[in-house]
């Protein structure tokens, strides 16, 4: 790589290049991703689909944008194989991408951007900015498609570098499973949390500081939905991830709520009937006391009329 006319001590230059180092050294079969020789703050990608969803082998390519002041601010990424998930040649609208940099963590880096990537591509969009919500079955035959070529995109060593990452990624990837027509047509609908495992181990590498920072770990990641403004406060779908920001089970302190609840319910009957026995109790002791001053009274009428 041409990196000589960058200057080295510049925060961003160095930790781009500690990345481009750390991914040569440590690739994965997931996901691959280097910088264009010409402009190492942009780089071309390629993600493998998720195993045991319709995406499965297939091999997803796209483009990644590093901001000049990079890692304090976050990349912006597109997709550019027709994939039915994410629309091509729109930035993807994530907690880990431009559209949100107050969510971004200078600990973050491509390797995990990627890897939050992957584990979204099977859930549900739910409407969110840059999503598409194709059948399982046209997902299932975008996929092997994706197989055939590597996309045409930019110029001639951008295309260069793209056919290289395709044939690496092709030569790792899992071959197209086999399903059967009813299999073809079930529901599309699965949970981030439970359905999306993809080489977590990836996500843990950083390459900043030494240490390790999982935005899984994190459960930041959030994919937005109808554009939400800025400022908004996500509601995790979660992964979860660095991303929707996946509809998930309900937070501890809403389960006990629910489970409280039934309890709450249980007790009515009982608070009733205190409050019908105390009610009963009193009406009796006013009956007395008002029979006793009746009897009083007549005791003294009768004393006044023997007297006269």
């Amino acid at each position: 790589m041409a990196d000589d006319k960058y200057n080295r001590k510049n925060p961003a230059v160095k930790r781009i290049l500690q990345e481009v180092k750390e991914m040569q050294s440590n690739p994965s079969h997931d996901f691959m991703s280097l910088p264009l020789e010409e402009n190492i703050f942009e780089w071309q990608f390629a993600i493998r689909g998720p195993s045991e969803t319709e995406f499965e082998g297939g091999i997803y390519h796209g483009r990644i944008q590093l901001p000049s002041d990079y890692p304090f601010k976050p990349p912006s990424f597109m997709l550019l194989t027709p994939n039915g998930r994410f629309e091509t040649q729109t930035k993807v609208c994530l907690s880990i991408s431009n559209h949100h940099p107050e969510h971004w963590q200078p600990s973050w880096s491509v390797r995990t951007a990627l890897v939050a990537l992957i584990a979204f591509m099977p859930t549900n969009p739910g409407g969110a900015l840059g999503s598409l919500d194709y059948k399982k079955e046209e997902r299932r035959v975008l996929a092997v498609k994706s197989r055939e070529a590597a996309p045409k995109f930019g110029s001639p060593e951008r295309q260069q570098l793209i056919d290289e990452i395709h044939a690496y990624m092709l030569s790792k990837a899992p071959s197209v499973p086999q399903i059967s027509s009813g299999e073809a047509g079930e529901e599309n609908s699965m949970n981030g949390e439970g359905e999306a495992q993809v080489s977590m181990e990836d996500a843990g590498t950083q390459v900043a500081d030494g240490g390790t920072s999982s935005p899984m770990a994190d459960d930041r990641i959030v994919e937005d939905r109808h554009e939400a403004p800025l400022n908004a406060n996500p509601i995790p779908e979660r992964m979860a991830v660095p991303g929707q920001v996946f509809d998930v089970p309900l937070g501890g302190q809403q389960q006990q709520q629910q489970l409280q609840r039934p309890d709450t319910r249980l007790q009515k009957p009982a608070d009733d009937r205190l409050f019908t026995l105390a009610a009963v109790g009193l009406t009796i002791a006013i009956a007395f006391l008002l029979l006793k001053k009746f009897l009083k009274a007549s005791e003294y009428g009768a004393v006044f009329m023997d007297g006269s």
